[in-house]
């Protein structure tokens, strides 16, 4: 099979706009998290925090007149995919465009442009909903404003599997260049839920933090004192492309994408499997996928949500796939949503460029918040402060509800 490699990374993330200033951002160890500005709370809101994109203008990367046709996911997704398009530097023929693929994973979609329209309806009637309510709002428009906005003609959809959805578009991607279906492939996922109802809706599932006076401290995975995950927002996208054109045309190669894998624990809409079984799978298929030892990965960046259950689940997970590996704390593992909040849809395509950043610098981004480590999870949490380390393989993790789980594993290259 064709070999496939990164070639662009871009990033639109609650701690920066750009790949270099989310990287950076996070490996400093800052929060993004704070009070939420999208819509006004009060007390009937459990929760009233989030993890919010800033200092954030569609228009830069988007012509004004378009805005309107979409809701607030889609222009995170096309100024991470300009960004990253600008790094990769394709040059591509006009028969090239016409094969490239455009997998956007989405969990949810416009929730607020649904929320806001559902008023509109019943306190102003049908007449006055606007007739881009459907295409901006639904998941698939990610991809499609994207394939549009550049020309792209090879497959454009969206892979829908909440937690996991952008994992698995970078999974699926990665398999369609290595059956020589394209040579390039634009791949990525987008999210942004915080609007009144989406928020309304984590919290009465009590999956959200509720500590409302000290945001950037709420998302504490693997603490004893986590009561939840903060929802984030944003958009990640990676440029795939076969090593066999990136070579020919002397591109500058990030990182190869190595391992994938998908399963499904079969067991609830929303907890995970006992001991974590699904991950277990993903990760142990991944590495087969990747003809790696366990031993061979040097970092995780985990799921790690901050959910006393999720937690748990995949700390036992990475110690029965690692063994010694992750309990003698050789492996190191962290989770930057303690500093982005939970991306939902678009964190398997985020943490992903998190980790080919990881690979190229040789800096690990620490897990904050971890004060007081849970004893049921004795891994190497990278508490507090990155770390530097020459890396070879990387894994990312991403299970959502439904018990769907996707596994990627990004090595340095090697010729």
């Amino acid at each position: 099979m064709e070999r496939v490699v990164v070639t662009g990374v871009g990033m639109v993330t609650p701690v920066g706009v750009g790949s270099d200033a989310s990287f950076e951002a996070l490996c400093e160890g800052r929060s993004g998290a704070g009070q939420i500005t999208q819509f006004e709370t009060d007390e009937r809101f459990p929760t009233r925090i989030a993890a919010e994109v800033k200092n954030f203008s569609p228009t830069d990367f988007m012509p004004k007149k378009k805005v309107k046709e979409c809701s607030r996911f889609i222009p995170f997704s096309l100024a991470a995919t300009q960004m990253a398009l600008d790094q990769a530097d394709l040059n591509l023929s006009d028969e090239e465009r016409e094969n490239v693929g455009t997998f956007i994973g989405v969990g949810i979609g416009g929730l607020e442009s649904l929320q806001s329209s559902s008023l509109t309806l019943e306190h102003k009637g049908p007449g006055k909903i606007s007739p881009y309510l459907i295409p901006s709002l639904i998941g698939n428009l990610a991809a499609g404003q994207v394939s549009i906005s550049h020309g792209f003609g090879g497959p454009s959809f969206a892979h829908t599997s909440a937690c996991s959805s952008s994992a698995h578009a970078l999974g699926e991607a990665l398999r369609w260049i290595q059956y020589g279906r394209a040579d390039v492939m634009v791949a990525g996922g987008a999210e942004a839920t915080i609007a009144g109802i989406g928020i309304a809706g984590f919290a009465a599932m009590f999956a959200l933090s509720r500590r409302n006076d000290d945001p950037t401290r709420a998302s504490r995975p693997w603490d004893v004192g986590r009561d939840g995950f903060l929802c984030g927002e944003g958009a990640g996208t990676l440029i795939l492309e076969s090593l066999t054109r990136a070579k020919r045309r002397g591109a500058k190669i990030l990182a190869e994408v190595t391992g994938y894998a998908a399963t499904s624990d079969g067991y609830h809409i929303t907890k995970p499997a006992p001991g974590g079984r699904g991950a277990v799978r993903a990760m142990s298929q991944a590495l087969k996928d990747a003809s790696l030892s366990p031993q061979q990965i040097d970092y995780i960046n985990a799921h790690g949500t901050s959910t006393p259950a999720g937690d748990i689940a995949e700390a036992k997970a990475v110690m029965e796939v690692f063994g010694h590996h992750a309990t003698d704390k050789k492996l190191w593992v962290s989770s930057t949503k303690s500093m982005m909040g939970h991306l939902l849809g678009a964190a398997g395509a985020v943490e992903s460029a998190v980790c080919v950043h990881a690979l190229e610098r040789g800096i690990i981004p620490p897990t904050i918040n971890l004060d007081n480590q849970d004893p049921e999870c004795p891994l190497d949490f990278v508490p507090h402060h990155s770390r530097e380390k020459s890396l070879e393989h990387v894994m990312s993790n991403s299970f959502g509800f439904g018990g769907t789980n996707a596994t990627l594993i990004f090595s340095k290259f090697k010729d």
